[in-house]
Parts: structure tokens; C-alpha cells; sequence
């Protein structure tokens, strides 16, 4: 493999691997607080792309005001959600809270084959998303840095709220200890909610940066980027948001680099990142950066 060549998969698997660590973040951030695999999650990735083709195709409305309104729809979805079918059930079992999740899955993709077709639709991409950009001898899809420059930002922004803000000091708050919060005067509810809320707008502009990526849209496409990224979450340690980045980046990055120096096993990407998710499990089951933390019952 020539270096040019090595560069250019090594940039197409870092934006792949941005992808994985923007929807891994939501995963991470619902489990950090409530000790939950919001399953739902990967069709909020979904929704994402579909409110951007319906904005686009049917109001004509320009992609600047078709992306922002798609991720407070996805988000509204998220709350909505959260409000409805986990909060009633925050203080039963843990079990009670998972069956939820996986029926909320089931009922947002069986709302979207009924209300948008079971039928694919395309895409269609910016036309300044298709450009070619040029770096030395490497030629890339605009998109490609894109998607990674709009990864870094939000993920930064998301760390100064964790870090530097009043919400974020009561997430931290809430990960550690939600009974003892309580008790210090925090409201419980509105913080989860946030936190719903911010990983479900994540999950939408991850969908939309899919759907720019692989302009292909049918209403299962939130299974596949959602189970990567939730296997990128337990890479880089569940319930650590440094850890969904980073394992998101590897996964991509793996991923692509696995393909491009052994094409007779791109059929088998898929499968070896659930053996990666696996094998984990089994020799280094809190990640990379995770810690061994008591379940909260």
C-alpha cells in the first residue's frame, strides 16, 4: 500500500470513526447516569436523516434550515421518550427499564416503515459536500473532513458542558451517586432529561452525517451505525465520554484499515468488530477507560 493511499483510508476510517463516537457519546451518557443501553437510540439516528430528506423533498427547505430543525425534532423524539416510557419505570428493576428500551426500538422502526415506506430513498447531499479537496497527493470527499471537523466540535462542546457547567457538574453528580444528589437539592428529572436530550441530538446529527456518508435511507438504517456504536461505548469504556470517543475512533479506523489491507475480508467487517465487542468482554470487560462501578438496582 503506497502512503498516499495509506493516508486516504486512514482519513476515510477516522470520519467513520467520528460517526461511531457522536451516536457511542448518547449511549454512554444515558448509561453513565441510569445504567441504561437505550436501545432506541440508534433509530433517533434514523429520524435524524429522515426529517432531513422530508424538510429537503417536500417543504424545499435549504439544508441550513433543514439540519438544525431535524436535531430539535430528534431531540423533542428523545425527551418524549425518555418522559413517557423510562421515567415511570426509573425506581422497578433494571430488567423493566431494558424491555422498555428494546420495545421502544420495535416501535419506532415499525412507526417509521409504516409512516415512510419500507422502500429505500436517496439521499441527496449538498452540492459543496461532493467537491474534492486535495491534500499533497491525497484527494479526498469534502465531506469526509466534514464530518470529522463537525465531530470535534461537538464532542468539545459536550466536554466544556460536562466539565465546565452547573449541568454537567450534576451529571457527574448523578453517575456517581443519583440517591445522595437527590438529597443535595439537585432535580433529578431535569438533569436526566438533559442528558437525553443532548445524546439525542447527537444521535441526529450523527444520522445526518450517515446519511451524507451512505446517501441510502430505509427505516432499519439506525441498527447497524447504533450497534457499532454502542460496541465502540464498551471499547472505550461504557459510561466514560472520553472512552466513546476514542473507542469510536478505533473502531473506524480499524475498521476501514481492515478492508483496505485484506479485501478478500470486507465482507467480514461487520463480524469482526462484534468479535472485538466479545472478545472484550471477555479479557477487559470496563474498556479502555472504564471503571468497575456497583449496579444500581
Amino acid at each position: 500500500m503506497t502512503f498516499e493511499a495509506f493516508m486516504q483510508n486512514l482519513m476515510n476510517g477516522v470520519s467513520l470513526g467520528s460517526l461511531y463516537a457522536m451516536i457511542a457519546i448518547g449511549y454512554t451518557m444515558v448509561y453513565g447516569i441510569l445504567r441504561l443501553i437505550n436501545f432506541a437510540h440508534g433509530d433517533l439516528v434514523m429520524l435524524g436523516a429522515y426529517w432531513v430528506f422530508y424538510g429537503v423533498a417536500i417543504f424545499q427547505l435549504p439544508w441550513w434550515v433543514t439540519f438544525p430543525i431535524a436535531i430539535l425534532l430528534t431531540t423533542l423524539v428523545g425527551i418524549i421518550i425518555e418522559r413517557s416510557a423510562y421515567k415511570p419505570l426509573r425506581n422497578y428493576p433494571r430488567i423493566n427499564l431494558f424491555a422498555a428500551a428494546v420495545g421502544v426500538s420495535f416501535l419506532l422502526e415499525n412507526l417509521a416503515i409504516v409512516i415512510f415506506g419500507g422502500r429505500p430513498k436517496a439521499f441527496s447531499r449538498p452540492g459543496f459536500l461532493d467537491s474534492q479537496i486535495k491534500i499533497g497527493n491525497v484527494t479526498l470527499v469534502s465531506y469526509t473532513l466534514i464530518i470529522i471537523v463537525t465531530a470535534i466540535i461537538l464532542c468539545a462542546l459536550l466536554i466544556y458542558i460536562i466539565n465546565r457547567t452547573k449541568v454537567g457538574m450534576a451529571m457527574r453528580a448523578i453517575s456517581k451517586d443519583l440517591e445522595t444528589t437527590s438529597l443535595m437539592g439537585i432535580n433529578i428529572n431535569h438533569i436526566i432529561t438533559i442528558a437525553f436530550a443532548i445524546g439525542s441530538a447527537l444521535a441526529a446529527a450523527g444520522g445526518i452525517l450517515w446519511a451524507v456518508k451512505f446517501p441510502q435511507l430505509n427505516p432499519l438504517m439506525g441498527m447497524a451505525p447504533g450497534l457499532k456504536a454502542f460496541i465502540a461505548a464498551v471499547l472505550g469504556g461504557i459510561g466514560n465520554v472520553w472512552g466513546a470517543m476514542i473507542g469510536g475512533l478505533l473502531l473506524g479506523v480499524v475498521e476501514i484499515m481492515l478492508v483496505a489491507l485484506f479485501p478478500t475480508m470486507a465482507g467480514y467487517r461487520d463480524a469482526f468488530a462484534y468479535a472485538i465487542l466479545i472478545l472484550l468482554l471477555l479479557f477487559k470487560p470496563t474498556g479502555i477507560m472504564g471503571e468497575v462501578q456497583a449496579e444500581k438496582v
